[in-house]
């Protein structure tokens, strides 16, 4: 059989949530990451120290014995995030501070309006050396054109504060990957694995797939391959957060269907399955695991992870939640198999 090793991941964009749900969708993380970084936008949010160490504790209570996983924590931004709060913040291990638009994706109630009235604490953040990570949607606008209008206010924020490290989440534009690219180093970008693989027709085009459904959604063909071309030319302002956000069947599939794909089951089949086709597995690991932690300033993973090349299906649900590219057959899969678990009855509502 064949099988081929990879440097273990960094995704720099994931939810886990909390409890009995943290503690089903884990394993499929650390199956293959050896760091992520953790999303705050929690019930209730991460947004104190306080916050951040006993969130950081409940997952590393989850984690098996002898685990090498390491969770990089964030503070969600609020509109009353203080400047003063950022040296606490650094102290408890906060890496990067997450900037959610009003009301754009799931538990962005009550999120930030005012771009511009924040910039004493990115001031602070630039000064303690923190992130500034940003979902890149312009509340209020058409929801194709969020991302693209939200641009104009990365570059503002680039401008005014060019020792401050931002990165614009889980592009899913054409408009986004030229403007990132034409940005100064300090400016880069987190990219999903199914904004490589979707498009708006996948969601929409013939019936309603709910379990593709995100935010930001996916958008056109032509922005799709904008992505495509960026990542598996390997250019180092790109990196992977796959954004994977499990969520209960039932609160997928109803009247208001929560927002979030559950990628984390197929991270690394689902690239290799992509790379391979395009004859660039030469440039995965970049992607996964060399370009995030250079722009985190973190070190390189020391720890690997064995695929073998063994089509299999992937499961209809996990625990409950319904996993991205659930029924297609892979080629690749992680040696390390984690089967489907019982159904989760009491699922948490967050992303």
């Amino acid at each position: 059989m064949e099988q081929t090793r990879i440097r273990k991941i960094d995704d720099m964009h994931l939810h886990v949530r909390q409890g009995e749900m943290l503690r089903k969708v884990l394993p499929h993380t650390i199956s293959q990451c050896d760091r992520a970084l953790v999303m705050p936008n929690t019930t209730p949010a991460i947004l104190s120290n306080t916050d951040v160490i006993e969130y950081k504790k409940s997952i590393i209570e989850a984690l098996p014995q002898h685990s090498t996983f390491q969770p990089l924590m964030t503070f969600k931004i609020t509109p009353a995030a203080k400047p003063e709060q950022i040296a606490g913040l650094k102290q408890a291990g906060v890496l990067a501070g997450k900037l959610y638009p009003d009301g754009v994706t799931t538990n962005s109630e009550g999120g930030v309006t005012d771009f511009q009235s924040l910039y004493p604490l990115y001031e602070a953040m630039q000064n303690e050396g923190l992130v500034l990570c940003l979902h890149g949607e312009m509340p209020g606008e058409f929801s194709l054109d969020r991302e693209t209008k939200f641009l104009i206010v990365l570059k503002q924020i680039a401008q005014n504060f060019p020792k401050l490290k931002i990165v614009l989440e889980h592009a899913t534009t054409a408009d986004a990957v030229k403007c990132v690219m034409d940005l100064p180093e300090n400016v880069a970008a987190t990219v999903t694995v199914h904004h490589l693989y979707l498009t708006l027709d996948d969601i929409i085009g013939d019936k309603l797939n709910p379990h593709a459904f995100c935010k930001p959604v996916a958008k056109r063909p032509e922005d799709r391959e904008a992505l495509r071309e960026v990542v598996l030319k390997s250019n180092p302002k790109f990196f992977l957060g796959s954004d994977s956000a499990p969520h209960a069947i039932a609160d997928k599939e109803c009247a208001c269907g929560a927002a979030g794909v559950y990628s984390a089951p197929v991270l690394l089949p689902a690239l290799f399955e992509l790379f391979e086709k395009e004859d660039k597995l030469d440039n995965l690991e970049a992607f996964t695991s060399l370009f995030g932690a250079q722009f985190y300033g973190l070190p390189v993973n020391q720890n690997f992870v064995t695929l073998l090349k063994e089509n299999w299906s992937v499961p209809q649900e996990y625990g409950g939640v319904k996993p991205f590219l659930s029924g297609t057959n892979l080629r690749w899969r992680v040696a390390t198999e984690i089967s489907p678990e019982p159904k989760i009855e009491a699922a948490l509502h967050n992303q």
